[in-house]
């Protein structure tokens, strides 16, 4: 059955998208939401236009706090205007790709936006990414036009001949602070920075926003709601890196269906925007649902436990999100001995499954820091942005991940079929709604393959995960039916570290798996089978390790290397990666017992 893209939603006599309620989609938590609205009307319009629409509203209102300097909603779309007319000069035209390697500043959020202006696509990669990682990023999405920071100018001049890069845009840290915190920053980080040749071919944010001056003509492009905006990037169910296009439409009916399961949202709150720009959870939460809504984002460029401490108490953040390594670390900080946090109406987490026992820890935390909330977990995928459930406000029931957002449909499927599951029965987990993802990039048989329209005319996504749903509606998460490991929220697929070690000229043969931190919950340990004539030594070992830095993003580095003479095999002659991880599990065990 097939189904166009546009089909299931409708525009009302107000302007507003709707979606009739499908005929046969089991929603049994339409009664127990606790008050929450199960469906909703949607803003019709670009990302641009939803944030546009606040300012015209609250022009006055701070949109984005950044260390110590406040942007009010009019001069955020002043900004912004003033980068899509320098685009416009540069000529960027509609539809082209701009990639945005870039930590939570101001200069990122202008780009966004006034990409999203004129009519082109925001690439949105990690700015720590491998040299040889975003040659990839580049050339997958054919993008004409990267802008970075300066510390991250050399990676990219390394690789820009390899690609279809025609400008370079350089943004400093510096140009967005206030003048006395501009001297401190000088005078520490500042300092660490390599200079950039002045005969470099590249605009300097400042000189590159004065070209806007010179755009004599209209440089607004009108897009759709179905219009192509983001492009985000994900392992997606197989390991193999895929660029995820989301519109317009994804983004902002993610905004309306976040505030719609927070009731106790109010204009002008505050969210500590930590999480990254490249991570859905980041850029579709952390930033465009507030200042799509009328919030204000504390934006934090580089993020560590002890900054975050600092800054939700220094500027009374109400809302709060994060993975569960960050919540593990802040119960250890000796600065939050005696924080008031009671400023808290909503901590969320996400990125990988909160434990009972940590989530039991967190709770008891926050209420010993005067909040009158607990931590809510989420889940999603980048295939729906991200979150596409949440335990509602006032309901939990325990190693729950929640109830589907307003107008997403879950599902528990025989793995891989289309063949719905009794309740509490494990199964594939798959998600309809309003925020999937419009396809892979230039990848049509794994779009077709990982969403696949039913008999109910919605189009679903096979997430890969195992799960259960009960008679509530409540969603279960069982475990990964992909090989993947999850470090400090970020998803790390083994076979992209293997083929990257099995293509070095001294490997026969490697097995990357995920071993227990106490931090980062798991890290990345590689196994490495050598060619013959190669001997193990620390020389080889750092050999190894100075090659995958340049091929591998730095969150994902194995932080181990162990040489064998044979890894273990299946049947069929694959590396048995299971056996790597119960032989690192028992000498966990063994050295545990023997400090008892």
């Amino acid at each position: 059955m097939s189904q166009d893209y546009n089909d299931i939603w409708k525009l009302n006599k107000n302007g507003k998208l709707y979606c009739p309620i499908p005929e046969n989609v089991r929603t049994p938590w339409f009664s127990k939401t606790g008050g929450l609205p199960t469906t909703l009307e949607y803003f019709s319009g670009t990302m641009y236009e939803k944030v546009e629409s606040v300012a015209k509203r609250k022009p006055n209102g701070i949109a984005m706090t950044f260390m110590g300097k406040n942007i009010t909603y009019k001069r955020l779309i002043e900004e912004i205007n003033k980068c899509a007319r320098s685009l416009k000069v540069l000529g960027v035209r509609e539809d082209d790709r701009i990639t945005i390697a870039m930590p939570n500043c101001p200069q990122a959020i202008y780009m966004l936006y006034a990409t999203n202006l004129i009519g082109a696509v925001a690439n949105m990669i990690h700015p720590l990414s491998a040299e040889k990682e975003i040659e990839n990023y580049l050339n997958m999405s054919h993008s004409v036009m990267v802008v970075t920071l300066d510390q991250f100018y050399h990676k990219i001049e390394a690789i820009r001949a390899n690609t279809e890069v025609k400008q370079v845009i350089i943004a400093r840290v510096k140009d967005a602070l206030s003048r006395p915190i501009k001297v401190g920053y000088m005078l520490t980080e500042g300092r660490k920075i390599e200079r950039i040749p002045s005969s470099a071919p590249v605009f300097q944010w400042p000189d590159f926003m004065k070209l806007g001056k010179h755009c004599y003509y209209d440089y607004k492009i009108k897009r759709g709601n179905h219009d192509v905006a983001v492009i985000l990037y994900s392992g997606g169910t197989t390991g193999t890196t895929k660029g995820i296009e989301l519109t317009n439409f994804n983004f902002n009916a993610l905004s309306e269906q976040v505030i719609a399961a927070n009731p106790m949202f109010r204009e002008g709150d505050r969210v500590l925007a930590a999480m990254p720009l490249f991570h859905g959870f980041g850029l579709g939460v952390c930033i465009h649902t507030f200042l799509s809504m009328g919030g204000r984002c504390v934006l934090v460029p580089r993020f560590t436990p002890k900054s975050y401490a600092k800054l939700i108490t220094k500027h009374k953040c109400n809302f709060v999100a994060g993975v569960p390594t960050l919540y593990e670390a802040l119960l250890r900080l000796p600065s939050m001995k005696g924080a008031d946090l009671s400023c808290l109406k909503g901590v969320f987490s996400g990125g990988d499954s909160l434990s009972i026992e940590l989530k039991k820890k967190f709770d008891k935390f926050l209420y010993d820091h005067g909040a009158m909330i607990q931590v809510r977990e989420g889940y999603g995928t980048t295939e729906t942005v991200t979150a596409s459930c949440l335990t509602p406000p006032t309901m939990y029931k325990e190693g729950s991940i929640g109830i589907p957002f307003a107008d997403m449909y879950f599902k528990i499927v025989e793995p891989g079929t289309d063949k719905e599951l009794p309740y509490n029965e494990e199964g594939e987990i798959l998600m309809a709604g309003p925020t999937v993802m419009k396809d892979y990039l230039d990848m049509p048989e794994e779009t077709a393959d990982t969403i696949r329209v039913h008999e109910d005319g919605l189009r679903w996504v096979y997430t890969g995960d195992l799960g259960t749903m009960d008679e509530d509606g409540f969603i279960h998460f069982r475990g990964r039916a992909k090989r993947m490991i999850v470090s400090s929220g970020y998803n790390i697929y083994p076979t992209q570290i293997e083929n990257i070690f099995d293509a070095h000229d001294k490997v026969h043969m490697s097995c990357a798996i995920g071993v227990p931190d106490d931090y980062k919950m798991e890290r990345v340990k590689v196994f490495v089978m050598l060619k013959d004539g190669v001997k193990p030594s620390d020389a080889v070992k750092e050999e190894l390790l100075a090659y995958a830095r340049k091929h591998i993003a730095k969150y994902a580095m194995p932080r181990e290397i162990e040489f064998r003479d044979e890894l273990p095999k299946t049947l069929v002659g694959k590396v048995a990666y299971r056996v790597l991880e119960e032989e690192e599990a028992a000498k966990r065990k063994e050295a545990k017992n023997g400090k008892k």
